[in-house]
């Protein structure tokens, strides 16, 4: 499960900079600026940074042996700025806690 946890944390600090390079960065270059390109670029970035962090929550939580409604939260978390931050803190401290116990 340490390996499990190791890359959910990854794929979570990377969607969240890359949520936020999208929403802070490349949306206002394209409404404000007048300029499409760089978001239309980055953004099947960001989209598929997401769908694997989405695999490695579904990996985490399956190993864990935890709820199917918290692990749609985290995975939801991936989707508004700054909360796949908090989310990843949160559960990398119960998954911790948990490794601890074994």
């Amino acid at each position: 499960m340490t390996a499990a946890l190791m890359r959910y944390r990854v794929m979570a600090v990377i969607t969240g900079i890359s949520l936020l390079l999208l929403v802070f960065v490349m949306m206002p270059i394209r409404y404000i600026g007048g300029n499409p390109r760089p978001s239309e670029l980055f953004s099947p970035f960001h989209g598929l940074m997401y769908m694997l962090y989405v695999i490695t929550v579904l990996d985490l939580f399956t190993r864990a042996r935890w709820g199917y409604r918290a692990m749609v939260l985290v995975m939801l978390a991936g989707c508004v700025p700054f909360v796949s931050f908090i989310a990843e803190r949160r559960t990398t401290a119960k998954a911790r806690a948990l490794l601890a116990e074994t």
